[in-house]
């Protein structure tokens, strides 16, 4: 029972507010819009509770989005977004367990459940960049070959999608920013497949709970750095 509330009182009255209203939003599309694609709906739970631990910092919420990223991977597969697929299982994936191993090696005063927030200098941010724009280049001729859906778009998700995953590995509050980016590029590439299926509606939502997240995120990341820099 002690570890029960110590786990509840985890997270705050906020935080659980925004958790259980994802959640509830995310089961309500998917009884309304689809019914039928069980893993579109696991992955979208996983990924909104990934993200609240990644709110708080948490090595759990890598973890959860390994999973995630498998599960989406697959997802992305069905409707020809090839460029998530390869973005996914190629890149988000395997980034998430470098950022676990790096949040696991950092943890903030000893805290394995807080990472040691970090500030990137000027010059990795230039290098950070020339290998977006490199990775972009050579992905946009990847996904024109396998003749991926809404070629610019998922060229763009790949952009967002490693600048996230970069920024996530290096502990930067901005990986959340670089996360909600790409939510609102997918949230675009999903309206466009819903206007084929209606049941990718259900994965439009999803995406537009990630956003929520990513960007309370982003806030709780600046509260957290601010505290640690006071605090030492």
């Amino acid at each position: 029972m002690a570890n029960l509330k110590s786990a509840l009182s985890y997270f705050s009255k906020s935080e659980k507010v925004l958790w259980t209203s994802s959640v509830l939003l995310i089961f309500i599309s998917f009884a309304v819009f689809d019914r039928e694609n069980y893993m579109t709906l696991a992955a979208s739970v996983i990924g909104a509770t990934s993200l609240i631990f990644n709110a708080k910092g948490n090595p759990i919420g890598q973890v959860l989005m390994v999973v995630f990223s498998i599960f989406y991977g697959i997802i992305s597969y069905s409707f020809s977004y090839y460029g998530e697929m390869i973005t996914y299982l190629g890149m988000t994936a395997p980034m998430s367990v470098f950022a676990l191993v790096s949040w696991l090696r950092n943890p903030y005063n000893g805290k394995r459940s807080e990472v040691k927030v970090n500030s990137i200098k000027m010059r990795e941010v230039i290098f950070m960049l020339l290998l977006t724009a490199v990775i972009t280049f050579v992905f946009y001729f990847i996904l024109k070959f396998f003749h991926t859906a809404n070629l610019l778009l998922s060229t763009l998700s790949i952009t967002t999608s490693f600048l996230a995953v970069y920024l996530t590995f290096r502990r930067s509050a901005f990986f959340a920013i670089a996360y909600a980016s790409n939510d609102i590029v997918l949230i675009v590439l999903w309206i466009l497949a819903a206007l084929s299926d209606i049941s990718y509606i259900s994965v439009i939502i999803c995406f537009l709970t990630f956003l929520a997240n990513d960007t309370y995120g982003f806030i709780n990341w600046l509260r957290m750095q601010k505290r640690q820099q006071r605090c030492c």
